[in-house]
């Protein structure tokens, strides 16, 4: 049975981006389960102010909420990336099913993580949303594996844009920074020096 996922930060007791986390369940759970009933994650969360940069993972599925855990969150180091092409990969849909995910980041030899490449065009890294600056805005790739609950909340406040990123116009730019429901924005940022084919 099909099971997905959401990982939401929780901050001095607070869930952060929920309304977007409760977005991305409802329209995973219609896409797959027409008809089935909306649910609001806040029914299902037991925070408490001491609560502070934890990792609460959701898992859902057809029957509604499967399981909620608690973890305190470590953020695991990236400071470089390996360019790995992966044209059939489809991970529109947060899943517990991370298999297609795990076997490209097996390829990133020196590296710390992966920065996929479908079809020519940027997407994500193994675990995060990616964003580029050309010295005056930053651009987040049109088409990513997964829309991450951070990223729609950047594109909504204008912090960043989205634009089709080739793999050849890596030059074009000077930073990356990594994203996700976890890692906040700004919290890492390479040079586009140090991905590499």
């Amino acid at each position: 049975m099909c099971r997905f996922i959401e990982t939401i930060r929780i901050d001095h007791g607070e869930a952060g981006n929920l309304s977007y986390h409760n977005k991305r369940l409802n329209d995973t759970r219609a896409f797959h389960w027409q008809g089935c009933q909306e649910l609001d994650l806040a029914d299902f969360l037991q925070l408490s102010p001491e609560m502070n940069e934890v990792k609460c993972r959701v898992v859902y599925g057809k029957e509604g909420i499967i399981e909620v855990t608690y973890a305190p969150y470590v953020l695991r180091p990236v400071c470089s990336l390996r360019l790995v092409g992966a044209d059939d990969i489809d991970y529109r849909f947060k899943s517990t099913d991370r298999e297609s995910l795990n076997r490209l980041f097996a390829q990133r030899g020196a590296q710390d993580d992966v920065l996929i490449v479908k079809k020519g065009v940027l997407t994500d890294t193994s675990i995060a949303n990616v964003a580029l600056f050309d010295g005056e805005s930053w651009y987040t790739p049109r088409c990513p594996l997964l829309k991450g609950t951070r990223r729609a909340s950047l594109l909504a406040a204008g912090v960043i844009k989205e634009s089709e990123i080739k793999r050849e116009d890596l030059s074009s730019f000077s930073s990356v920074r990594l994203f996700n429901a976890m890692i906040n924005w700004g919290v890492i940022e390479l040079s586009v020096t140090d991905i590499y084919d």
